[in-house]
């Protein structure tokens, strides 16, 4: 059940990205091809083996965050517990945050 869930999730992700993607130029500082860096965002949660927890909200950015070093430059307080689609918008309103989009 969960991987349907989880499989059900990224497509559903995967659409929104693909409209994202299309928005003009001038849309924001993620126009430039923000389906991308969410595709990378996701490769990596399954990368490391995260992608179910991160969908069940149970991620502790925390512990990926680092402002000098990455692969999240952000200062998150421990206990950040993100839903992944609040992941999915900041890939798309500010790539620069994360690694894999810079």
């Amino acid at each position: 059940m969960k991987k349907v869930l989880v499989v059900s999730f990224a497509l559903i992700l995967s659409l929104g990205f693909v409209a994202f993607a299309k928005r003009p130029a001038s849309a924001g500082p993620a126009a430039g091809n923000p389906g991308q860096c969410v595709q990378a965002g996701i490769g990596t949660l399954q990368a490391l083996d995260l992608l179910t927890a991160a969908a069940q909200k149970q991620v502790d950015y925390s512990t990926l965050s680092d402002m000098d070093d990455g692969p999240i430059f952000a200062d998150l307080p421990e206990g950040s517990f993100l839903s992944l689609g609040q992941v999915v918008k900041l890939h798309t309103s500010d790539p620069t945050l994360f690694a894999w989009c810079r």
